[in-house]
């Protein structure tokens, strides 16, 4: 079950990415419902999908 709360949070995440604001706030509730081990692997994620998105580059500063 945990990891399809993860890969749903992918999918919210690229869902939303047109507007920073909206990713930003879905990014803070992923980081409260998601286990230790997987919000590092969604920062790992994050990194690679923020790549050329400087718009959304902003927001993983309040992740880490």
């Amino acid at each position: 079950m945990a990891r399809a709360m993860f890969e749903y949070t992918k999918t919210v995440l690229q869902k939303v990415s047109f507007d920073p604001k909206l990713f930003c706030k879905e990014l803070e509730k992923a980081a409260k419902r998601l286990l230790p081990y997987e919000v590092d692997e969604l920062r790992i994620w994050l990194n690679l999908y923020t790549q050329g998105k400087p718009e959304l580059s902003q927001c993983l500063i309040n992740f880490k």
